[in-house]
């Protein structure tokens, strides 16, 4: 058994130096609770515990507010939620009250550098977590000056939204952890005990990890998906650009990821007609959430190559965090 130091457990108010990722439409509280209660930092994401898109402002606060309440009815042990949980600017403020009116412990800013978010959260005794989609040694550092306890650096390897610089992930922890003096957390592509150990050799002190997580039996993902992680590998990965972000989307194979690749090969403006295909995240909630193969995509890291059974949220983090039991 190998053995690191990380200071996130006592920063963060948790067990083990592992945080489940705030993956739009894929978390509720059941999941959220399950990974706190297990040691580690369960996260909300934007539509958790969802399976329709909301219809105002005031319906995406009430439903995050009683998602909230139901991870308080189910755990005693710290949680986060993103400021950040729609692309609509009007949801930041509202979103902002609520998390320190139900004074959640722990908040994840990942959009903008924005000092009066980060010292409103500090007064108030919250601890930030900031991760960048396109992480750089400038806006790391900016965060720590503005009172970031964590960052996350994400490399190329991850699900979701792909930074457009493609940085590895595991060249990208050393490119952050060595211009900073906060922890740094590394996320994309980590799936098994050797990925873990390999970020702490490179400088992290901690994971941030999604897709396998996925491959739980608390995640609500779909389990003809969650059979696909199982089955499949990196190699199967399809990826294309969204002009959206300027950056690039994975999916394993669906017929929508099949067009939206096609479209990105022959589109004049790469990446405009592909995202006009994925309908942002609600592609997501079809093909993860509800299944649907034909009209939804997958959007998970290369970490699948790593899985290989569906199991318990308790016994993926005992085996992730097995040197640090």
């Amino acid at each position: 058994m190998m053995k690191f130091q990380s200071r996130i457990p006592e920063i963060l108010g948790i067990k083990y130096p592992i945080i489940q990722a705030a993956m739009s439409w894929m978390t509720d509280a059941k999941l959220v609770a399950a990974v706190s209660n297990a040691g580690g930092l369960g996260m909300l994401g934007p539509h958790a515990g969802q399976t329709t898109n909301p219809t105002s402002t005031e319906e995406v606060i009430d439903r995050m507010r009683a998602e909230i309440r139901k991870i308080k009815a189910l755990t005693d042990k710290p949680f986060a939620v993103p400021v950040y949980i729609s692309e609509n600017p009007a949801v930041i403020e509202p979103m902002k009250q609520l998390l320190l009116e139900e004074k959640v412990p722990v908040v994840l800013i990942n959009v903008v550098l924005d000092p009066e978010l980060f010292r409103t959260f500090k007064e108030a005794g919250v601890k930030i977590i900031y991760r960048a989609y396109n992480p750089t040694i400038e806006s790391s550092k900016e965060a720590e000056r503005l009172g970031a306890d964590v960052i996350v650096t994400t490399g190329f390897d991850e699900g979701g939204s792909v930074p457009s610089n493609p940085i590895g992930t595991f060249s990208a922890i050393s490119h952050i952890a060595d211009a900073v003096n906060i922890p740094v957390m590394a996320t994309g592509g980590i799936a098994d005990i050797r990925g873990v150990r390999a970020t702490f050799v490179l400088g992290a002190e901690g994971v941030y990890i999604g897709t396998a997580f996925l491959a739980t039996e608390e995640s609500r993902m779909a389990e003809n998906v969650k059979q696909m992680l199982v089955d499949m590998t990196a190699e199967d990965q399809m990826i294309f650009r969204i002009n959206m972000l300027n950056s690039f989307y994975r999916s394993l194979p669906t017929q929508l990821a099949h067009k939206m690749v096609a479209e990105d090969n022959t589109d004049p403006v790469r990446g405009e007609k592909a995202q006009a295909l994925m309908q942002g995240t609600v592609g997501m909630r079809i093909g993860m959430l509800e299944g649907d193969l034909e009209n939804g995509y997958i959007s998970v890291g290369n970490g699948i190559t790593y899985i290989k059974e569906i199991r318990p949220v308790k016994a993926l983090i005992d085996d992730l965090m097995q040197d640090f039991i």
